[in-house]
């Protein structure tokens, strides 16, 4: 996704001349083969510049020397020609020039397709467009595989998924964006892409009361956690005892069957969400399987956030990404946040299981131990 193309390099210099002088003399012998009847097209891209129409002319006639004599196709052709031109900004010529065959382009312009700008269900917390394919490209989404987005929001995931082909799946704790509108929601923009084959379902659920069978099934896990002030941590449940048993309203039916009926909610640790995470994807992806999820380096004290580890995953890439200055904070630092792609090494095993179990534990401990020793006096 961030590579432009792969070109066969037939010569390359500081200026035109030296460019010329290269390509006769790297890739004279090839002139032969495509000599008399290959088809064959000349472009022009440059960085940092825009070329007028007449000066792209006199670009392709400078290597009329090579003298090929098949036909001009610009659709396919069989030898298609990019001369590829480097500039500095507000450069009088270009700094280095290169001409190639093009080998092959990359899934790239997928990024314009998705651009959230197009798109037609969208909210403040939607994934950018390139991030997302980054993210399901890294988790290695394909055909025959089943992705999972368990803070599926307006779905920007499972549609990066979609679009390389995987199945998707996802949910997410507030109905609402799910929901959206009977004419923007996520359905929706599966349709506005021609996606729908691609669409398993969507359902209302948070991570910690999942109704996902437990068992081993999802090639890949792609997520962009709630942190932060627009996205408070939040799981069902609540601290209320008289909340924690089923209350019946007084016709005696239960009041989580009524309609419109909203759950209650409870607060929610980040670093729990994290371990909870984890736990999910050792315990439903299938061995090989990729969790690539977006988290803070640094919370709201400018405290680092350690990486998350599970004994029975592995730390496959890191990526560090610089978002734009933050909104809410009196000073201007900018906002970073780091992709993880991990992988799950094996089968679920009891006793690592009983080992990350004990972990959160201790971390849970520890952390109520810095709390109290916080409290004043």
């Amino acid at each position: 996704m961030l590579t432009g193309a792969i070109y066969e390099l037939w010569g390359i210099g500081n200026n035109y001349d030296e460019c010329h002088a290269d390509v006769k003399k790297r890739s004279q012998h090839l002139w032969a083969q495509y000599k008399d009847t290959a088809s064959f097209s000349f472009q022009i891209d440059s960085f940092q510049a825009k070329r007028t129409n007449t000066e792209k002319r006199d670009i392709v006639e400078s290597f009329s020397y090579m003298a090929f004599e098949g036909p001009i196709r610009l659709k396919n052709p069989d030898l298609p020609m990019v001369v590829l031109e480097e500039w500095d900004l507000e450069g009088k010529e270009p700094k280095r020039v290169a001409l190639g065959r093009l080998i092959g382009e990359s899934g790239r312009s997928a990024m314009n397709k998705y651009d959230l700008k197009k798109r037609k269900y969208i909210s403040t917390t939607s994934m950018d467009s390139q991030l997302a394919l980054i993210t399901a490209n890294m988790a290695l989404a394909a055909p025959g595989k089943i992705f999972y987005d368990p803070f599926t929001g307006t779905g920007s995931f499972p549609v990066a998924c979609a679009h390389f082909g995987a199945t998707v799946v996802g949910s997410d704790i507030d109905p609402r964006s799910i929901r959206g509108k009977p004419d923007r929601n996520v359905m929706s923009n599966f349709v506005q892409y021609g996606l729908v084959p691609q669409y398993m379902d969507m359902f209302v659920s948070d991570l910690t009361n999942t109704p996902i069978r437990k068992t081993r099934w999802l090639d890949g896990i792609v997520c962009d956690p709630p942190y932060g002030v627009r996205e408070g941590l939040r799981v069902l449940g609540s601290t209320r005892e008289d909340l924690q048993k089923e209350v019946l309203l007084k016709s005696g039916v239960p009041a989580h069957l009524a309609p419109g009926y909203i759950p209650p909610k409870k607060a929610y640790s980040f670093d729990a969400m994290m371990d909870d995470i984890l736990d999910f994807g050792y315990t439903h992806m299938v061995d090989k399987g990729r969790l690539s999820m977006w988290m803070p380096v640094a919370n709201d004290e400018d405290m680092e956030i350690p990486i998350p580890s599970h004994p029975a995953m592995q730390l496959v890439a890191m990526s560090v990404q610089q978002f734009n200055r933050c909104a809410f904070r009196s000073d201007t630092i900018m906002w970073i946040s780091m992709m993880l792609t991990i992988f799950s090494q094996g089968p679920a095993d009891s006793s690592l299981t009983a080992a990350f179990q004990k972990l959160k534990w201790t971390k849970k401990h520890f952390e109520t131990v810095r709390s109290v020793k916080r409290q004043p006096e």
